[in-house]
C-alpha cells in the first residue's frame, strides 16, 4: 500500500514536466533538423595542407623502406614486389623537395645510410633548389649500412622523378651509375628492384637515340639473370632487347633472340603481354598468321584492361585486326566501338570495310590517306599485303553472287588491268580453295559450282579443336597461377609426417612385443 504514492507521485511529475515543456518534443524535432542540415552542409574529408602532403608521400616512401628490408631479411620477394605496385600511385606525388628530405633523413648517422658522395650526388642530380632546403642537421658523415635495397631504391625515384621532368642526361647519367652499382652488389633480394632499373635505363636511352649502345649490357645482364633463374629481371631483359630490335627493324635477330631464349614461365602478367606482342609481330612478318593470331590474343587478354594501359591496348588490336584480315577472317564491330580504342582504329575500320566488302578503290584510297598513320604504327608492309584479301574477298562474293560470269566483267568490277590479270587471280583463288570454280578459257568466263554445306566438311572440327585447345591452355595457366605453401608451412607439415610415422613404429614394435610375449608364454 505504501508502494503506490511513491508511483502516482512520479508520474505527476512526469506529467507535470512534460505540461511545462510542451514544446519540447517540437524543439527537439527542429534542432535535428538543423544539424541535419548543417552534417550536409560541412565539407566530408578535411583538406590537407601542402606540408601534410608531403609528409603522408615520405611517410609511404619509408614504409616501403621498410617492406625492402623485410624481404632482404626473410628472402621473401613478394614484401619487395608489393613495394613496387605502388610505384606507380607515389610517381604523381613525387617532387624535388620530397626526395630531397628524404634523402636527408636516410643519408644520416644512425639511419639507414652512409655514403656523404651518394647523398651528394643524388641532391645535385635534383637541382641546387632542392639541396638548399637540406639544413645543417643532415650533413653528418655516416657509417655503411647492410641493407642497400633501399640505397637502390632511392635511386630508382630520383631516376623516376628526372624522368617525369624530362631531364634525359641527368637521368641517363644516374642511370649508368645505378646499373653498375646492382651488378656489383649481386644479391638476390635486388632481383625486382633490378628490373626496374634496366627498364628505365633502356627507357632513357630510348628517348635520347641512343638505343643501340646500350644492347651488349642487356645481352650481357640477361645472360647473367639466366644462370642465376632471376626471372623478374631475365623477362624485363628479353623484352628490352626485343623492343631495341625492333627500333632498328631487326627482325631476324629478335627471331633468333626468341628461339635461343626460354621466356620465364613465372613472369608477370604485363611482362607476358609485352612478350606475347612482340611474338605475334615476328610471326606475322615471318607469314605465320596462325601463330601470330594467337600469340596476339593471349596478348590482348593478358594485359590490364583500363585507361593506363591504352596504349598498348591500341597497338596490339591494331596489329591483332592486321592479322585477323590476312588469315581471311572479319573483326568483330564491337571492337571499333570500345571507348579506349574507338579513336585511334578508325584507319584500321575503313581498312576492314574495304576487305570486307572487296572494294579494291576503297582500299587504295584508305591506304593513300593513312599512310603516315601506318608507318608510325609500322603496319605499312603488312596491310600492303592486304591487297591480295580485297581481290579474293571480291571474288568470293562475285562467285556466291554469280554462277556463270564473264571475265572481263570480273575485271571490271575489280578494277584490274586486264582479263590476263582476272584470269590468272580466278585460277589462284580456285587452286588455293577460296572459291569453288571452274574457268572455261576458250569462251572466257567463269562458272561457279553449287554450294556445299558447311557440316559436310572439317571447318567444324576445326573450330571445336580451336577451342577446345583455348580451354585447355587456360586450365593449365590457370593451375600455374595458383598459389602454394610457404616453405615454412611445408616444413611444419614434414615435421607432422614425420612424428606420425614415428608413432606408427611405436605401435608396430609394441604389437610384436605383445606377439612375442604370447608366444612365451604359450611355450
Amino acid at each position: 500500500m505504501s508502494e503506490a504514492p511513491r508511483r502516482s507521485t512520479r508520474l505527476n511529475k512526469n506529467q507535470e514536466d512534460d505540461s511545462k515543456g510542451k514544446a519540447k518534443p517540437v524543439d527537439q524535432d527542429i534542432e535535428m533538423e538543423d544539424t541535419a542540415a548543417d552534417a550536409t552542409t560541412e565539407p566530408a574529408e578535411k583538406v590537407l595542407t601542402p606540408k601534410e602532403l608531403e609528409a603522408l608521400v615520405v611517410a609511404d616512401i619509408k614504409q616501403h623502406f621498410a617492406l625492402f628490408i623485410k624481404s632482404a631479411k626473410t628472402h621473401e620477394a613478394r614484401f619487395a614486389v608489393r613495394a613496387l605496385r605502388a610505384v606507380s600511385s607515389l610517381r604523381k606525388r613525387l617532387t624535388s623537395h620530397i626526395l630531397a628530405q628524404t634523402i636527408a633523413n636516410c643519408y644520416v648517422k644512425g639511419k639507414l645510410f652512409s655514403y656523404d658522395d651518394t647523398r651528394k650526388r643524388l641532391l645535385g642530380y635534383l637541382g641546387s633548389e632542392a639541396a638548399a632546403t637540406i639544413t645543417a642537421e643532415h650533413e653528418t658523415t655516416v657509417t655503411k649500412s647492410e641493407t642497400p635495397e633501399v640505397d637502390v631504391y632511392l635511386h630508382l625515384l630520383v631516376m623516376i622523378y628526372l624522368l617525369d621532368q624530362n631531364q634525359l642526361e641527368k637521368g641517363m647519367e644516374l642511370s649508368n651509375i645505378t646499373v653498375k652499382t646492382v651488378q656489383e652488389l649481386n644479391r638476390r633480394s635486388l632481383d625486382q628492384l633490378a628490373a626496374k632499373v634496366y627498364f628505365y635505363y633502356a627507357r632513357f636511352y630510348e628517348l635520347t637515340g641512343r638505343l643501340s649502345e646500350i644492347r651488349p649490357t642487356l645481352l650481357n645482364a640477361q645472360r647473367t639473370a639466366t644462370l642465376r633463374r632471376d626471372d623478374d629481371t631475365q623477362s624485363t631483359l628479353i623484352n628490352l632487347l626485343l623492343r631495341n630490335y625492333f627500333h632498328y627493324n631487326l627482325y631476324d635477330q629478335a627471331d633468333k633472340l626468341v628461339s635461343k631464349t626460354t621466356f620465364p614461365e613465372n613472369a608477370t602478367n604485363n611482362q607476358l603481354a609485352r612478350y606475347m606482342y612482340y611474338l605475334g609481330r615476328i610471326k606475322a612478318i615471318q607469314l605465320e598468321y596462325t601463330e601470330s593470331h594467337q600469340s596476339l590474343l593471349q596478348a590482348v587478354r593478358k594485359a590490364p584492361q583500363n585507361n593506363v594501359t591504352a596504349g598498348f591496348q591500341q597497338e596490339a588490336n591494331k596489329l591483332l585486326i592486321i592479322v585477323q584480315l590476312l588469315m581471311g577472317e572479319i573483326p568483330e564491330r564491337s571492337l571499333f566501338r570500345q571507348p579506349v580504342l574507338r579513336k585511334a582504329l578508325v584507319p584500321y575500320f575503313q581498312i576492314t570495310q574495304a576487305v570486307r566488302v572487296g572494294d579494291l578503290n576503297k582500299f587504295q584510297e584508305t591506304l593513300a590517306t593513312h599512310a603516315a598513320t601506318f608507318n608510325a604504327d609500322k603496319n605499312y608492309t603488312l596491310i600492303l599485303r592486304l591487297r591480295h584479301n580485297v581481290i579474293k574477298t571480291g571474288i568470293r562474293m562475285i562467285s556466291l553472287s554469280y554462277s556463270r560470269i564473264s571475265l572481263r566483267d570480273v575485271c571490271l568490277k575489280l578494277h584490274l588491268d586486264s582479263e590476263e590479270d582476272a584470269e590468272y587471280i580466278v585460277a589462284k583463288s580456285i587452286r588455293d580453295g577460296v572459291i569453288d570454280a571452274t574457268i572455261d578459257h576458250e569462251k572466257g568466263f567463269m562458272r561457279s559450282k553449287e554450294n556445299v554445306d558447311i557440316y559436310s566438311t572439317n571447318e567444324p572440327q576445326h573450330a571445336f579443336h580451336q577451342r577446345i585447345g583455348f580451354c585447355l591452355k587456360l586450365h593449365n595457366d590457370s593451375v600455374k597461377a595458383m598459389r602454394f605453401p610457404l616453405k615454412a608451412v611445408q616444413l611444419d607439415a614434414a615435421e607432422v609426417e614425420a612424428a606420425r610415422d614415428q608413432e606408427r613404429t611405436l605401435v608396430q614394435e609394441i604389437a610384436e612385443a605383445d606377439e612375442d610375449m604370447d608366444e612365451d608364454g604359450e611355450l
